[in-house]
């Protein structure tokens, strides 16, 4: 039996323990390690979801300790499991658990994707905040209209209780409050709920799907970071990035999801360097040639257009969605963007922080003069609402896609912004879902 020790981060891990290590003699779990996300490690993985080979449960313990703990528990393989990093920091890890003698082991999609009874699409990205999540609610939305029952399956985010998140259902904000949403949850749920559209998360992928499979005529999977499928798709969508030329190459499970799509959606071509673009086309056409080819850019705009002039000139406050800052790299995003076309001043946060705003700063240097909605917590939301009430400005502009009024009090008014994908090439999302659908049905 080998000892095993899975480097996760609350979703990819809990997947591949489920589907190839729960009730496998062969292996024994040991432990999870935990990164990127806070509040995760020092939990335990519960006996309800580790079954029957685990009448403990399974510790998570900080990533800091993964050489500590190979050397406890004498491990024979370490199993790598999460997303949205460089190359070069994966073969980091491996380097470091082979010097302690341990395997190190990368599981694919033919282990580790389930197979579903319905047609399923998935849409995955080369990094996080490509533009995945706008294209599987516009996907949603076209098969909706065609008259098909969609239920949408969002990549887990499993921060709460793991024992009463195996399987989430999300069809009204009242689901939100059930679950005890935190603020990154929202980002992904709220703007499905909003087009009429069920989705589904939580911990056990199996359940979700069967519970899925039951009121759906076709399944869309909206991925997380960068990471491949939990469910084998009849129709792979991957978004790249036009402003990040070359992730598409760099980033794992990124270049794994380039390499298997159908259609890649090179993205934001507009906000981006022509030269860029050209280098992402050429990345695509070497790695994946019979990959079809949609270009598209993020259509940024408010909710009320009227406020344009409200705001023109302004002191503003850009909050941006959090994930997309902080994993996917990026400086800022479509609050700044408003900002700029609108030629206003925009305040820097920075020296108005709290608590671990603050922290979040000191970890991501790169960001730029914008406030990731950071909100793991109760006390890290408390603290975000401290943060914004504290900016000295005229307005406050959302680029996150929920409306953070609905569990803060701000004290200033507030401009919510949207993004939407807008293809602008010949070939267009609907044409590739039509001439997929008349294959399915022959």
């Amino acid at each position: 039996m080998k000892r095993v020790i899975i480097m996760g981060a609350a979703g990819r891990d809990f997947h591949n323990f489920n589907v190839y290590f729960r009730n496998n003699k062969k292996y024994r779990v040991v432990a999870f390690t935990a990164t990127q996300i806070p509040g995760i490690a020092r939990r335990k993985y519960p006996k309800k979801l580790a079954g029957k080979l685990y009448p403990h449960g399974i510790p998570i313990y900080p990533e800091s300790k993964l050489q500590e703990l190979i050397k406890k528990f004498d491990v024979d393989e370490v199993v790598f499991s999460y997303s949205d990093v460089s190359h070069e920091y994966v073969m980091h890890k491996a380097s470091i658990v082979l010097a302690t003698g341990a395997s190190f082991r990368l599981l694919g999609p033919k282990e580790t994707m389930i197979k579903s009874k319905k047609p399923l699409i998935a849409v995955c990205s080369v990094r996080t905040g490509a533009g995945k999540s706008p294209t599987s609610r516009k996907i949603c939305k076209l098969l909706k209209d065609r008259g098909y029952r969609v239920v949408a399956i969002r990549h887990p985010m499993a921060y709460g209780m793991l024992a009463k998140k195996t399987v989430e259902k999300y069809d009204s904000y009242d689901g939100l409050d059930r679950y005890k949403c935190t603020i990154e949850e929202r980002e992904e749920y709220e703007p499905f709920i909003d087009i009429g559209i069920v989705i589904y998360s939580g911990v056990d992928y199996e359940k979700i799907l069967r519970a899925a499979e039951r009121e759906a005529d076709i399944i869309v999977w909206d991925g997380g970071n960068n990471d491949f499928s939990f469910y084998r798709p009849d129709l792979l969508i991957v978004v790249a990035d036009a402003r990040r030329p070359g992730h598409e190459l760099t980033y794992h499970p990124g270049e794994t999801n380039l390499r298997m799509a159908d259609v890649v959606i090179i993205n934001k071509i507009y906000s981006a360097k022509a030269n860029d673009v050209e280098t992402v086309r050429k990345n695509v056409r070497a790695s994946n040639p019979k990959a079809k080819i949609i270009y598209a850019d993020m259509k940024v705009g408010v909710k009320k257009p009227e406020v344009l002039k409200l705001i023109r000139g302004k002191r503003v406050l850009c909050v941006e969605d959090g994930p997309t800052l902080t994993h996917g790299g990026l400086p800022t995003g479509a609050a700044y963007i408003i900002a700029k076309e609108n030629r206003c001043k925009i305040v820097n946060p920075r020296k108005y922080d709290v608590g671990s705003i603050e922290k979040v700063y000191e970890e991501f240097k790169h960001l730029g003069p914008v406030l990731p909605a950071m909100g793991y917590s109760k006390k890290q939301i408390r603290e975000l609402e401290k943060t914004i009430n504290a900016v000295k400005c005229d307005f406050v502009l959302m680029g996150t896609p929920i409306d953070l009024c609905r569990f803060m009090k701000l004290n200033k008014p507030t401009v919510r912004v949207q993004y939407t994908l807008n293809e602008v090439s010949r070939l267009k999302l609907n044409d590739v879902i039509k001439k997929w659908k008349k294959k399915k049905s022959k």
